[in-house]
């Protein structure tokens, strides 16, 4: 699971190369060939981090995984739209053939460089089972995956202990789901296991040809593939963490397709860059004020509805968003199956409805405190709520901290300081299917980042049974209850999906992305093409 700055210590959800003066070359490839392979158009495009793990099957952030689309094989890939779907990536054809068994059959012809041959079955099995061996921590996407059976070089079928709809769009298409050479992982590696930045073999239509952290990643297209040719002849990765920056670096040229700040995004509207196209999507990101159900101050469920009605979301989401983000009414984004109309208390709240509740609790003179990451957008969030805690007369204290300490508060594996824990601002982001989201609310992840520390028997049930149901429409109704059992516990409320508007040169490019504006870099073409 990945955080809100797209790092995944949990959330926080580089190749046979030789490492010189920070760069790193591809496999099978001299630096200088590499470097200097890319004769045409060039893609430079801005990403908010840098490159963490260039293993797969223990990616630590969707640029990573980003990264990987480019030079490395999946059997299924996101397509590009405004809806969300997949299609055949490596795979010639792919069904379920029953609810615990998905026969593929791969193209033939893919080539992993370094002379490590073909793509087949076997590395296919290797890969996925991987995942589990070495006990990923990204491995939930899996769900219950167990192994994948060898029919001939290029059929396979999946095998899971159970039924899990989820796979179609948590693994098959996102980062466990990529394929890597067996042979050329057991060279590099003891025993099979994580190979982090250093690939041993590509086989996307690029290679990554240079990497110097924190200034660039260099991909150029690979000599050794034979499917469509991408669009352009060399990808340049920036990072720029700061999107104000980003924007400058937009403006002078520097790179030519990036996100936008939410606070820029009217003014960019009204005045947009020259030859610049803006597009709005709704990210699967979301944002809530989570409550310590432990905390001796919050056991009581009256004192955490008081302080739900309290909060007034739209006044929040116009300090903190600039006006430019929608109230949420769960943890499940529109678009995807689950998504709830509305949420249980009304976006605005009602400072009448909380004094009575407080009022219940015969409590007075409550202080509490609020942590959140030390960005400008969650402190701007927990002084708004600071503000409107005051109203019904309980007084809080903003605790702001830098991501390292902030990612760690609600881990008994890191101590007792979750002990402490009682207001937390709070974001994950997510993929496009309801279980993601839903997943790290259930007892197993109390103390791990279920930090309300929220236990359902019944949630646990829903949870378990959703993943085994095929039908949108009763998928959904589970999900909706089980966000109902979140909000009626008071530990939460709900504030936003933000937003993820983009910006890219239209002289440039043809952009691709995700419905949530994730950008599918093979899918970009050049404006000639």
């Amino acid at each position: 699971m990945t955080d809100a700055t797209g790092n995944v210590n949990r959330r926080a959800f580089l190749k046979n190369g030789a490492v010189l003066g920070g760069g790193v070359f591809a496999a099978g490839m001299p630096l200088s060939q590499a470097i200097w392979a890319a004769e045409g158009k060039v893609l430079k495009v801005r990403y908010a981090s840098d490159i963490a793990k260039l293993d797969p099957a223990f990616y630590s952030g969707p640029v990573d995984v980003n990264v990987a689309n480019c030079i490395y094989s999946k059997l299924t890939c996101y397509k590009p739209g405004s809806e969300w779907g997949w299609e055949l990536e490596a795979a010639e054809k792919i069904e379920q053939v029953d609810p615990t068994h998905i026969r593929f059959r791969l193209k033939k012809g893919i080539k992993f460089t370094g002379n490590y041959g073909e793509l087949t079955a076997r590395d296919v099995k290797f890969s996925f089972e991987r995942v589990i061996k070495h006990n990923s921590p990204v491995k939930p996407d899996w769900g219950s995956f167990d192994h994948v059976e060898i029919e001939d070089d290029y059929t396979g079928v999946i095998v899971l202990k159970s039924p899990f709809v989820p796979l179609w769009y948590t693994a098959l298409p996102f980062g466990v789901g990529t394929i890597v050479s067996e042979n050329a992982v057991m060279k590099a590696t003891k025993d099979g296991g994580d190979f982090g930045m250093k690939p041993p073999a590509f086989s996307g239509p690029y290679v990554l040809a240079d990497w110097k952290p924190n200034q660039y990643v260099l991909l150029t297209r690979n000599p050794d593939w034979s499917g469509p040719k991408p669009g352009f002849d060399e990808i340049r990765i920036i990072p720029i963490t700061d999107e104000k920056s980003a924007e400058r670096a937009y403006q002078a040229g520097d790179i030519d397709f990036t996100r936008v700040s939410l606070d820029s995004l009217a003014t960019f509207k009204s005045n947009p860059p020259a030859e610049t196209k803006i597009e709005d999507h709704t990210s699967l990101y979301y944002a809530w004020v989570g409550m310590n159900m432990d905390h001796p101050k919050l056991k009581d469920i009256n004192v955490r509805k008081a302080i739900q009605w309290a909060i007034n979301v739209p006044q929040i989401l116009e300090a903190a968003y600039g006006g430019q983000a929608e109230v949420a009414t769960g943890v499940i984004p529109p678009g995807i199956v689950g998504h709830r109309d509305k949420a249980l208390v009304p976006p605005e709240g009602d400072l009448a409805e909380a004094k009575a509740f407080l009022d219940k609790a015969g409590v007075s003179g409550l202080t509490l405190t609020i942590d959140c990451t030390n960005d400008s957008t969650n402190s701007t969030i927990a002084q708004t709520v600071q503000a409107q805690l005051s109203q019904i007369g309980i007084a809080v204290e903003v605790n702001a901290q830098d991501s390292g300490s902030f990612w760690t508060l609600g881990m008994e594996s890191e101590g007792a300081r979750w002990k402490d824990v009682q207001l937390i601002v709070n974001g994950f982001y997510s993929l496009p299917d309801p279980y993601y989201p839903a997943s790290w609310f259930v007892q197993s992840q109390v103390g791990v980042w279920n930090w309300e520390r929220f236990r359902s028997e019944r949630f646990d049930e829903l949870s378990g049974k959703a993943v085994t149901i095929s039908d949108p429409n009763e998928r959904a109704k589970l999900y909706y209850e089980m966000q109902d059992l979140m909000e009626d516990s008071g530990a939460y409320r709900f504030l936003t999906h933000g937003a993820n508007p983009v910006m890219f040169r239209i002289t440039q490019m043809q952009a691709a992305t995700t419905p949530d504006g994730n950008p599918l870099y093979i899918n970009f073409k050049p404006v000639s093409a």
